[in-house]
């Protein structure tokens, strides 16, 4: 049975570490960005991309961990637990290691006869790099910790640890404007202790609240067999999600330089604090849709799949749309500031992270019931196609906005692709989905648009009153809208029910 306090519960909780680390966010980006200058931000952005380029190893591997160890909670098999749980971290010690040695021959071979950085900042960038290996072999490790705390929808403890990571980062910013050494090398040098350290403050949690967690060395055949089956077809997915990003980035690199890669790093760190507010939402349910496919009720994972869809995108569009409209200034009242490029990427990636709340339902669902080969094999074609067409974009001449909207119309092809193969799986309804949640979406986007830019047109001035005024009126206009349009008769009521309830209470 769908367990909807425990979903509101965490889903609060996830957004009150969200609009914490949101705002400790956007203050030190704007010190940073102005301490250490566009081009070392470009390089920082860039040079640990490199790096992240063979995520494409341990993220299949990850996706993988999670899936299991959730499925065996939602079977509550205490003994099964314990031994994928081990068994994940001995294959993760060994895709770490991997990953150092690609990356200290091939990334190292990139770094310096592919990449363009400044002759005088090479030395900064390889010590940048250096620590990113070091720091992607941790976070290869600390998977299953991670894992396990979703799987169990401890979303609390993200909460608290949140704390200290947010106040270290508050600490490393004081320190970089007051240190006279190479501020690029210091900045990647205590960004990476602040990894560790909140790395092991996760590990610690884990040992001393889940009887599963134990290192020690286990191996089980079958087990391995069981995830790296499934790994190995999520493998494309994460090689396709790569080739879209951090491929993306390092391909700009070539063509334009690191200028280019600090506008694409502040649109990202931008569209990032924006998609917080959906992830959290979304990371809340995830698990929810594992246990309930494990418990075999189709009817109650449909609902799940339909309103984590719905009301992530909802979420979204009240942020993303004011945004949008108003990029520019918000922008500079953010950063001083902006690199060129900067408002254009901005706006195209928010429509693909729009795009992606809507996949990422559909992702978990398939993921819980193991059958990912055919949706891999189709999906990932289609998204792997993103760089070469971007490739021959820029070759033939095109802005460097163009990689974006390639990105844009790929992705928009997959999420159809997406919900076709998914169907029979789970004996959902195509014509169902499209009524309550690509329809409802569809119009609450398009209303919700033009109620803003006839607002936006409305104001006399651009000046921050007339911003402000725009932002707030048009993600006012998009509740109603959503409340109206986008719900169904039962959300509509469970909303006024709890309206109710909390005013009864004052």
């Amino acid at each position: 049975m769908v367990d909807n306090k425990r979903i509101a519960k965490n889903t609060f909780v996830l957004y009150l570490r969200m609009i914490f680390m949101m705002i400790v966010g956007l203050f030190t980006s704007r010190i940073i960005l102005n301490t250490l200058g566009i081009v070392d931000y470009g390089i920082y952005s860039t040079v640990g991309g490199i790096i992240w380029m063979f995520s494409f190893i341990h993220g299949p591997m990850s996706s993988s961990i999670s899936r299991n160890l959730t499925f065996e909670i939602g079977r509550n098999n205490t003994d099964r637990l314990e031994k994928v749980f081990c068994v994940s971290f001995n294959i993760l010690a060994l895709i770490a290691l991997l990953t150092v040695i690609l990356g200290e021959t091939v990334g190292l071979w990139f770094f310096y006869e592919k990449m363009q950085i400044p002759d005088e900042r090479i030395y900064a960038a390889f010590w940048v790099y250096q620590l990113s290996i070091i720091s992607c072999a941790i976070s290869i490790l600390s998977v299953p910790y991670n894992a396990s705390i979703i799987a169990h929808e401890r979303m609390s403890a993200f909460a608290w640890i949140s704390i200290s990571d947010v106040l270290i980062k508050l600490v490393i910013v004081y320190l970089l404007v007051v240190v006279t050494f190479d501020k690029l090398i210091i900045y990647a040098l205590l960004f990476f202790l602040a990894q560790i350290f909140n790395q092991i403050i996760y590990m610690v949690y884990c040992h001393r609240n889940f009887k599963e967690v134990k290192l020690r060395f286990f191996w089980d055949k079958k087990i391995f067999k069981e995830m790296s089956s499934f790994a190995g077809w999520t493998t494309l997915g994460y090689l396709s999600a790569v080739a879209s990003t951090q491929g993306i980035d390092l391909m700009l690199n070539v063509f334009f330089g690191p200028t280019i890669n600090a506008a694409r790093g502040i649109a990202i760190q931008a569209r990032n604090v924006i998609g917080r507010f959906s992830t959290g939402f979304q990371t809340a349910f995830a698990p929810q849709i594992t246990k309930t496919y494990a418990a075999g009720n189709y009817e109650e994972l449909h609902t799940l799949i339909f309103r984590s869809s719905k009301f992530s995108f909802f979420l979204l569009t009240i942020l993303t749309i004011p945004v949008m409209i108003e990029t520019e200034p918000l922008l500079l009242l953010w950063l001083k500031n902006i690199p060129e490029h900067t408002v254009l990427f901005f706006r195209i990636i928010a429509l693909i992270t729009l795009q992606e709340s809507l996949a990422y339902p559909i992702d978990i669902a398939i993921q819980a019931t193991g059958k990912i080969k055919k949706y891999q094999i189709t999906v990932c074609s289609i998204l792997l196609t993103i760089l070469p067409i971007s490739y021959i974009a820029l070759k033939i001449g095109t802005p460097p906005e163009s990689v974006f909207f390639i990105n844009l119309v790929c992705c928009i092809l997959t999420h159809f692709v997406r919900i076709k193969i998914l169907a029979p799986l789970i004996r959902l309804s195509v014509s169902e989905y499209i009524k309550k949640v690509f329809l409802r979406i569809s119009l609450v986007f398009v209303i919700s648009l033009i109620c803003a830019y006839l607002l936006y047109f409305a104001m006399p001035e651009n000046d921050i009153l007339s911003v402000g005024t725009v932002c707030i009126s048009s993600g006012i206009s998009s509740l109603f809208i959503i409340y109206y349009i986008g719900m169904e008769k039962i959300e509509q009521d469970v909303i006024i029910l709890q309206l109710r309830k909390r005013l009864s209470s004052f």
